[in-house]
């Protein structure tokens, strides 16, 4: 996401030429292709000509200190510009009520079921029990998704498959969420065109029946300049809370989150990347600033890390290391935490100084998997103790995870090697 305008913007900066100060001269080419490159990702260009006018505006005059470049003055400028533009501080949803209630809206295709299922699954991390109602009476599959969805992160599922009425549904959930201790209530919605009056008069009837804590939009960033249409659209309907945006792991030009909070004057909340029920995150305009400048998001990273990753199993982990006793069962549960973290081409550009070196870079998702394959192949004391792997036994290894002898060697020497380095590691400790 982000990555061409990323390197637009980073070479455009980088072009900027001049000593002691910044002026209308050596700034205009700059923001021209800054500009340029805004449209390109496809904001809308009264937007886009806004912003490269505030930023020359905060910009022009300003003394460049002995210790800072031309270029890293206007990238502190374009990032706190960016932050504005993407819609400042971070705005959390509102789950208070008995029990809180969230209405989820949408255009068809935009990803709302999905959504429905991240945003339950979020929320019983925070604590909450929430219930999942299927309202859309359009979509027999839509209620079926949210079944399974709701089967896989044990959240219940609140269904009418004879009633065809989605305020009488939603109102009757309500009503099993008090008597089941259900404290959030996530309403997922039939999929609209906002120019179809009866589907749009019919989630209006459904926000009144419920008079909702929050309501959130779905939008599909892949749809661009029309996301931000529909969006508008749907608020001067609704005047919904805060909008999703999904879809942003596609070929997308990220200029919906650029522009949507300038048209509707309503926060993004959370962004959606993927299909796997973990890929939700909470949006933060300041990270997504720093992204989008290349300036990486180590607060997201380690808070991935930090929900996959539990105290207890660090501290066994870290004992186990400081006695030279890491082995591939260690080995194989720290690979399988990573995955959870996510995409790992994401990850990566989460790194400061990353993000546009890897952007064409080909990230094999599936690179993890050959080594699991391996070491599963491994008999318990064998994977305590590679050392004991003779010829006989790698040659059953490599038969049974479809890997060669050679992938098996490289693999024995790596861990090897990073064995030495950890025992290396604690001798130096031990020396302190």
């Amino acid at each position: 996401m982000f990555e061409n305008l990323s390197l637009k913007i980073e070479k455009a900066i980088k072009t900027l030429k001049g000593q002691g100060r910044i002026s209308e001269i050596n700034v205009a080419e700059t923001l021209k292709e800054i500009r340029r490159a805004l449209v390109d990702a496809d904001v809308n260009f009264k937007i886009a000509k806004e912003f490269t006018d505030q930023v020359k505006q905060k910009a022009l005059g300003q003394n460049v200190l002995t210790s800072v470049s031309p270029g890293q003055l206007l990238t502190k400028v374009v990032n706190d510009e960016l932050i504005q533009l993407l819609g400042g501080d971070q705005k959390d949803i509102n789950i208070t009520g008995s029990p809180a209630i969230i209405l989820i809206a949408g255009l068809q295709g935009s990803g709302k079921t999905t959504f429905s299922g991240k945003l339950a699954k979020y929320i019983r991390s925070k604590g909450r029990n929430p219930l999942l109602v299927a309202c859309d009476v359009y979509r027999p599959a839509a209620i079926e998704q949210l079944k399974v969805l709701g089967a896989s992160i044990d959240t219940s599922v609140y269904t009418e498959i004879d009633n065809k009425n989605p305020v009488e549904i939603a109102l009757n959930a309500i009503k099993y969420a008090k008597e089941h201790n259900h404290n959030v209530v996530i309403v997922d919605t039939a999929g609209r065109l906002s120019i179809d009056e009866e589907m749009m008069q019919e989630i209006y009837n459904v926000k009144l029946a419920l008079n909702p804590s929050e309501i959130l939009f779905v939008v599909d960033a892949m749809t661009g300049q029309d996301a931000v249409n529909t969006a508008k659209n749907f608020n001067d309907r609704l005047d919904f809370d805060g909008v999703v945006l999904t879809k942003m792991d596609g070929d997308t030009r990220g200029g919906a989150a650029l522009s949507i909070k300038s048209v509707v004057n309503k926060p993004i909340k959370f962004v959606s990347n993927g299909e796997k029920l973990d890929a939700l995150d909470v949006f933060y305009p300041e990270r997504m600033a720093s992204r989008i400048l290349g300036m990486g998001d180590v607060v997201s990273l380690v808070e991935r890390a930090q929900s996959v990753f539990d105290e207890e199993e660090a501290s066994r982990l870290q004992k186990k290391i400081s006695k030279n006793n890491f082995d591939f069962e260690d080995f194989l549960s720290q690979l399988q935490q990573i995955k959870k973290m996510g995409n790992i081409k994401d990850l990566m550009g989460m790194i400061p100084g990353v993000g546009n070196k890897i952007k064409d870079m080909d990230v094999d998702e599936n690179a993890f998997k050959g080594i699991e394959a391996m070491i599963l192949s491994m008999t318990p004391s064998e994977r305590k103790n590679p050392e004991i792997l003779t010829s006989s036994r790698k040659n059953r290894i490599v038969k049974g995870s479809g890997k060669n002898i050679q992938n098996l060697n490289k693999l024995l020497g790596q861990f090897s090697d990073m064995r030495k380095m950890m025992k290396n590691m604690n001798n130096l400790k031990l020396k302190r």
